[in-house]
């Protein structure tokens, strides 16, 4: 796996709502496989210091970003 996101790197702050729900789209395509689901989730619309916050426990896109990667990861196994 490549290094993990930090919720503290900048970059993070360039995310939109619509691109943070695309990547929520593709949590849940690559989750199913794997019993991940999170019917619930959603951008929060909150932020922290710039940064969207997404609704499983108000989490950061960075989180969102480390899972996918371990999904991504996993599917290629």
């Amino acid at each position: 796996m490549n290094t993990p996101h930090e919720p503290h790197d900048a970059y993070l702050r360039t995310y939109t709502e619509p691109e943070v729900t695309s990547l929520i789209r593709e949590l849940h395509e690559r989750g199913k496989p794997f019993g991940i689901r999170w019917g619930s989730v959603a951008v929060n619309g909150a932020t922290v210091d710039g940064r969207l916050l997404v609704n499983f426990g108000d989490t950061s896109v960075a989180t969102l970003l480390n899972l996918l990667a371990l999904l991504r990861e996993a599917g290629r196994a």
